[in-house]
């Protein structure tokens, strides 16, 4: 069952520390490098070190977390594992800040990992502004906006807005876009529409009457601020784009 055990603590983690909850986010995932705990596990532990370490700083652990990243220093030398290499990376960068360790940890291979990159970013970000290099840090800080909100990762983009607005930028809200307006049924109707299908045909494959698809469309263009078929079509090709 420990693979199951870690998996609810390595979810319980991520949740308090989107959340703000630093001291239960480390505790979570502190679990999964305790080999006396039931939920430690050697393979999901990699993937967490990264996390663990945002936890660490923000609740005060650093000297624990350090301990932790002794004994998981060696393993690193062993294995190729890349989510180990990454989190190991921005625990360096995290722990002892400066130019180069950030930069290492950016040089890395990020294909497949935004939303690593995009904490890098973040938090390289966050130290050059309490350095006072407020022009460099914006940069790093739109980067890790635009990440986020790419990813659907809200409390991480509203950390990079925040962080902005301080570097005296300002960074507006991400308006909901057209996959949040609409319930996954609206746009599944809204696709086929724009796909060209009539009302019947719609209603054949959604096993709909044709009035009713009319009406959920009399209901979708609205929110989308279109009028036509036409302008659906070309709202959802741009968001696919």
């Amino acid at each position: 069952a420990r693979p199951v055990l870690a998996t609810v603590q390595l979810t319980r983690g991520l949740a308090n520390l989107s959340e703000g909850r630093f001291d239960d986010a480390f505790a979570d995932l502190r679990r999964l490098l305790d080999p006396a705990d039931p939920a430690y596990q050697l393979a999901l532990r990699a993937y967490c070190v990264a996390e663990l370490t945002e936890a660490a700083v923000r609740c005060g652990q650093t000297d624990a977390l350090r301990d932790i990243l002794a004994e998981l220093e060696p393993l690193a030398k062993r294995t190729p594992s890349p989510a180990l290499h990454l989190g190991l990376r921005y625990a360096r960068a995290v722990l002892d800040p400066c130019d180069e360790r950030f930069a290492e940890a950016l040089r890395a291979d990020l294909t497949g990992w935004p939303a690593e990159r995009g904490r890098v970013h973040l938090a390289f970000g966050e130290w050059l502004r309490r350095q006072r290099r407020v022009v460099e840090s914006r940069t790093h800080l739109r980067t890790a906006r635009e990440t986020f909100d790419a990813l659907g990762m809200t409390a991480w983009a509203e950390r990079a807005r925040a962080e902005l607005r301080g570097a005296g930028e300002s960074s507006p809200n991400r308006g909901p876009d057209a996959r949040e307006k609409l319930t996954p049924h609206e746009l599944s109707i809204a696709q086929l529409a724009a796909d060209g299908l009539t009302n019947r045909e719609i209603g054949q494959r959604l096993y709909l009457s044709h009035r009713t698809v009319g009406t959920h469309l009399h209901r979708i263009f609205p929110k989308l601020g279109v009028s036509s078929r036409a302008d659906l079509a070309g709202t959802l090709k741009t968001l696919e784009g």
